[in-house]
């Protein structure tokens, strides 16, 4: 396993079909998935010579810590179906590597087991608001309990996305064991022996449930009701409820899925710690700009009032190099991660952090540097439609 791609194509051929494009696919045409790799393409860099790069490091201080690498494993729903207790298997690779875990909402994996058993890594929680409000306090009450470092609150997802790739792959909530899913999990014995059989064997039915949702909400994924597994996350959740969240979370407070200087602005005003430049990796809105493009007016307006982290598209080490040039102070993963993760386990994401630190590696010393605060907007080539397309 040389590059990310080839932990894709062995994940591929692991997952059951359906899973696969749950993991994969993106937004109605994926118009925004495929601008948030053609944009990182249209910025190339500016390699410097006869510098002594022999003390490289990628060690970077976020939110007052210091973490091993500037990339970190970002939010991702269904882990728990890409391997067995596949959250804490996350959360132990990142541990491993010194970089922070966000482990979502959308887990199979208590967030009090993860923080038990993952590793004593650092451990941030992300939240999807819900409509009703009183569950986003139950689980905030929860994260606090529990001693997560940071709180996450996704706000890009006030409605579902249009996932029509997904839904014609079969793969719906809630799961029924239909005749065409059941020949999809058969085609893929390793995963229904390494993944199913251990649910079974614990006593979950055959399917996990959602461990980190509110109470209420709490249901196995192959629950009767659609409204049960896939609640109405808040399309009234604002600034003012934000605000609120402020006051009850005294830790790092975290907003993911800012896209608009003006945004990142409000969220600085508010006293949120940091920001997450982010489009859901194109599973949301198709005719979004990519993250990429959206950063440098985003790091412009509040680079030196809070932290700003970014996601979406990011495959390679150079692509990482860039979003720190242009401002970023590091780079969740999600997709990346979930290869590793559905390729081989803990070993597999393990793999996923290290080829990304070796590729900074590689890269910085090219650059000639040798600390992750030499890198700057002079090392970039910005091609004339960068952000045009």
């Amino acid at each position: 396993m040389h590059n990310i791609d080839d932990l894709h194509r062995l994940a591929k051929k692991r997952l059951p079909r359906g899973l696969y494009a749950m993991l994969e696919r993106g937004a109605e045409d994926e118009v925004t998935m495929a601008r948030n790799r053609s944009d990182m393409a249209k910025l190339t860099l500016r390699p410097r010579t006869l510098v002594d790069v022999s003390r490289r490091s990628q060690d970077v201080t976020l939110f007052g810590k210091v973490s091993r690498s500037p990339v970190m494993i970002g939010p991702t729903g269904f882990a728990g179906l890409g391997a067995f207790e596949g959250e804490l298997k996350l959360a132990r690779a990142a541990a491993a590597a010194g970089v922070p875990y966000v482990l979502g909402s959308v887990s199979m994996t208590s967030m009090e087991n993860v923080m038990q058993h993952g590793g004593g890594g650092r451990l941030w929680f992300q939240l999807f608001p819900w409509s009703d409000l009183s569950m986003n306090d139950e689980v905030i009450e929860r994260a606090l309990a529990a001693g997560y470092e940071a709180l996450v609150i996704t706000t890009d997802t006030p409605v579902i996305g249009n996932l029509e790739h997904i839904l014609n792959s079969g793969f719906k909530l809630p799961f029924r064991y239909g005749f065409r899913n059941v020949l999809d999990v058969l085609a893929r014995p390793a995963w229904l022996l390494e993944v199913l059989l251990p649910y079974l064997i614990a006593g979950k039915g055959g399917m996990p449930r959602f461990e980190n949702y509110p109470r209420a909400l709490r249901h196995a994924v192959t629950s009767s009701s659609r409204a049960s597994i896939v609640p109405v996350m808040s399309d009234a959740f604002s600034w003012d409820a934000l605000r609120s969240v402020r006051r009850k979370w005294p830790r790092t407070l975290i907003v993911k899925g800012i896209m608009d200087p003006r945004d990142a602005s409000l969220a600085a005003d508010l006293g949120v710690d940091g920001i997450v430049v982010s489009n859901h990796g194109g599973r949301n809105l198709d005719a979004s700009m990519s993250t990429i493009a959206a950063l440098p007016a985003i790091a412009d307006a509040v680079g030196q009032r809070m932290t700003v982290l970014i996601d979406s598209g990011f495959r390679r080490g150079t692509d990482v190099i860039k979003a720190l040039a242009l401002g970023a102070h590091g780079v969740l993963l999600g997709r990346a991660a979930l290869y590793g993760l559905s390729a081989a386990g803990e070993a597999g994401a393990a793999r996923a952090l290290a080829i990304f630190h070796e590729e900074i590696d590689r890269t910085m010393a090219f650059l000639g540097c040798n600390r992750i605060g030499d890198l700057n907007r002079e090392l970039l080539v910005f091609d004339a439609d960068f952000g045009r397309s």
